[in-house]
């Protein structure tokens, strides 16, 4: 019996991860290495795209003023974490949508603050 090389790409994918993984087809043959690189390219933008999104958000919503160390160690198990999340769910779920109307929430939520803030400064 011969094992499949072959793996399937689902046809209903979140439009995010659709645009990146849209020109492998129905199947990528992992021994054709032109595939088998291509399906790594498509996972590996889909990653970068939700890391930024993920740091935007961070920024936006939950990062406080921290020494350099403590920067780094969050920073870097947010990296991990991310990878992690996408190997796992980022074709299955709407991450990169997600984190998308989440940073625009924030984004207007942070706005807002800062003009009520200037407005109550004394002149």
């Amino acid at each position: 019996m011969q094992a499949t090389s072959t793996l399937r790409v689902p046809d209903d994918l979140w439009p995010v991860a659709d645009f990146f993984f849209k020109g492998l087809g129905p199947e990528v043959n992992l021994n054709n290495p032109a595939e088998a690189s291509s399906l790594f390219q498509s996972f590996f933008w889909l990653y970068i795209t939700i890391v930024i999104l993920t740091v935007i958000t961070f920024k936006l919503g939950f990062a406080k003023k921290l020494p350099l160390l403590k920067n780094v160690v969050v920073y870097t198990v947010l990296v991990i974490g991310t990878f992690i999340l996408t190997l796992m769910l980022g074709l299955n779920l709407p991450l990169a949508e997600s984190l998308v109307a989440s940073s625009i929430v924030l984004g207007l939520y942070r706005l807002r603050l800062s003009r009520e803030r200037k407005e109550r400064q004394p002149q």
